[in-house]
């Protein structure tokens, strides 16, 4: 029987780690994050108003930090990326030789919006969305953030078929503006029509994969009626990478061979795939996290199958996945998984006593569907974030 009730005090020591928040959406609340609960926030970047503010929050924290052995969990671990809602603003110079250069800034700009936006767009809501910014410059960027934190992600990235660009700012919405919430957001503003073309997303998303592959860092990807693009892309990147598998009367056969203990045959494939991957960069991330998943539990066999070179987690937050009655969806999905692949978020803008609410929530939630006493569940959740981040 699970012990999973409200009344049952949630065992905090053990470590709780979110493993998706955007904290540096209300920048007043990072104040709070060294008296919160939780041990570790997994911090997103998304566009380019948060990127230095992601950065800069996780250093500052680190630096207050007396863990002279290093060996204390930070905070706050800083994620770099481009999320798909704002992927419009960035003009494919890496894969697109067609993309407008040479004519003047206004006309380049136009003819950008118009390329990756459908329906496109009239010139007034062009002239309200900022200049484009080289797929080459966000990745060169990216680089060398995640190069000034060693154990820095990327993310969030990824597709989102459903999303609608807000429509431009009125006089009204400027000045009823909430100033302690970080630019660039929707902010509360209609939707216009307007929605990003996928296989432009993918052209963004694409760079961001291989930028996590070259410098062998995790990533959380946001999926939005997009699981199956997102899949096929990865498997285009695994392509020529796949796991040999080998039966188990092969390792039966291996091991009276050459009298190798299941262990030392373990060790030996890892230092091998070690250093394949010392040889050269790889064109995909080490392991991926699907953050708060909503698709189906069919496409879980895919995502998990024993060939994938990468290894893929699913997080889940009460937030996005338990936000209406029609949860069965999620239910089926969370009982399907392997115990090791299961991770906790908030998903929440602000830090502070509601984020360690939701995460004690939602891991709740998953320990009582899945049988599971409280401490062992929330146990299993700090082991998996700890094999995401850092393998």
């Amino acid at each position: 029987m699970s012990d999973t009730k409200h009344n049952d005090e949630f065992p905090w020591h053990l470590g709780v780690y979110d493993a998706h928040c955007h904290p540096t959406d209300t920048m007043s609340s990072i104040q709070t994050i060294p008296q919160m609960k939780a041990t570790t926030l997994t911090v997103m970047a998304t566009r380019g108003e948060d990127q230095d503010l992601v950065l800069e929050t996780a250093m500052s924290l680190s630096q207050n930090e007396n863990d002279p052995t290093g060996t204390k969990p930070p905070p706050v671990l800083p994620c770099f990326g481009w999320h798909p809602w704002f992927s419009h603003q960035i003009l494919d110079d890496v894969t697109d030789s067609a993309e407008p250069d040479g004519s003047p800034r206004d006309d380049r700009k136009a003819q950008h919006y118009k390329k990756v936006l459908t329906p496109a767009p009239e010139d007034e809501f062009i002239a309200s969305l900022p200049d484009p910014k080289p797929l080459s410059q966000l990745i060169a960027e990216t680089r060398s953030r995640l190069r000034a934190y060693s154990s820095s992600l990327v993310g969030e990235i990824g597709l989102d078929r459903a999303f609608r660009l807000p429509n431009a700012w009125t006089q009204d919405d400027q000045q009823n503006r909430d100033e302690t919430v970080t630019p660039g957001s929707r902010e509360g503003r209609t939707l216009s029509p307007h929605r990003v073309q996928l296989s432009h997303q993918k052209a963004v998303l694409e760079a961001q994969l291989r930028l996590a592959g070259e410098l062998g860092r995790p990533v959380s990807v946001h999926s939005v009626q997009a699981h199956g693009a997102v899949f096929d892309l990865l498997k285009k990147l695994w392509s020529g990478h796949e796991k040999k598998q080998v039966s188990r009367s092969e390792r039966h056969r291996r091991q009276n061979e050459w009298n190798f203990s299941a262990e030392s045959d373990e060790e030996n494939q890892k230092q091998s795939d070690s250093a394949q991957a010392n040889e050269r960069p790889l064109p995909f991330p080490p392991r991926i996290c699907m953050h708060s998943y909503s698709g189906p539990v069919d496409p879980l066999k895919q995502f998990l199958h024993p060939s994938n070179p990468s290894v893929v987690y699913f997080s889940f937050s009460a937030v996005i996945n338990f936000s209406n009655p029609s949860s069965q969806k999620v239910v089926d999905v969370i009982k399907a998984l392997p115990d090791d692949r299961i991770l906790i978020e908030s998903d929440l803008h602000t830090a502070g006593p509601q984020m360690d609410e939701l995460l004690e929530q939602i891991s709740r939630q998953i320990c009582e569907l899945r049988g599971w006493a409280l401490e062992q569940g929330v146990q299993q959740f700090a082991n998996n974030w700890k094999r995401f981040i850092y393998g």
